[in-house]
């Protein structure tokens, strides 16, 4: 007999995440400084259940409020999470509608707890796009928590990478044309800031759930030198046990951003 089938199914697993999670300690210098998370697979973890697709999507807040907490126990400055991007529009209009309200009753729950523990709340995306319901919450929420310093939590909702940088170029020109300054006065800073992230670092972490190795339209510009880490798991199972096992995965890796580390000669 093996010596792994003394022990319950699942019980290796477990081990290994109560060892991310010892490893992982608040205020480690070591963490990424901004971790963006593609939250995929609310659809396929309630078909596995045979429920509503509905179902899925109210038990990924669950854990949108979970991430976000362990983010502000380890001292993480920034989050942030994909919610909805300018393609789901394709969605039937059924779940559409239901997500739209889905987001505006979040908000209303939990703007004021996330408000008193000085989370500040931005969002990414074409927000006039969205219902305007929604969008005067969308308002309201950013206005209210401005002034926090504690977790920078970024919602991108009705969000595309492409669009991002198609309204960033047009900002660009039209500074350009304002201003008649030349085309080699167009750099890379210039440019990053008419981005909807403007003034806040480039995610040093990627995480996407459900097993799909693709960044989806996702913060293109901004990633270019992001640690992506892919799991199978799906979005409403991935806890703070497997954002800490993301987290280790990431303290693992060595980034040169196209240098060398020192004493390597390659």
């Amino acid at each position: 007999m093996k010596l792994y089938s003394l022990f319950p199914k699942g019980f290796w697993r477990r081990a290994k995440l109560a060892t991310s999670a010892q490893t992982i300690q608040p205020g480690d210098p070591t963490l990424p400084q901004h971790v963006a998370i593609i939250m995929d697979g609310n659809g396929r973890w309630a078909r596995k259940r045979d429920l509503p697709r509905t179902f899925g999507h109210e038990a990924g807040l669950k854990k949108v409020r979970e991430i976000t907490e362990e983010c502000g126990r380890l001292g993480i400055p920034y989050l942030t999470l994909f919610a909805f991007s300018t393609e789901n529009w394709k969605r039937p209009a059924q779940e559409v509608s239901y997500l739209m309200n889905l987001f505006y009753q979040s908000l209303q729950q939990v703007t004021a707890e996330l408000h008193s523990q000085r989370v500040r709340i931005r969002f990414l995306g074409m927000i006039d796009g969205l219902p305007a319901k929604l969008r005067t919450m969308v308002k309201e929420v950013e206005a209210q928590t401005a002034a926090n310093r504690g977790l920078n939590l970024n919602l991108a909702i009705n969000y595309g990478g492409r669009s991002e940088l198609v309204q960033a170029v047009r900002q660009l020109v039209k500074e350009a044309q304002e201003q008649s300054f030349a085309p080699e006065e167009i750099t890379e800073e210039r440019l990053a800031g008419y981005l909807f992230t403007a003034g806040q670092p480039d995610p040093d972490l990627l995480i996407r759930t459900s097993g799909e190795q693709r960044i989806s339209n996702f913060l293109l510009w901004q990633t270019a030198y992001t640690e992506f880490y892919f799991t199978d798991t799906l979005w409403p199972d991935f806890g703070p046990a497997e954002f800490r096992e993301a987290l280790l995965a990431y303290k693992k890796r060595s980034r040169r951003f196209g240098g060398i580390k020192e004493g390597r000669v390659k």
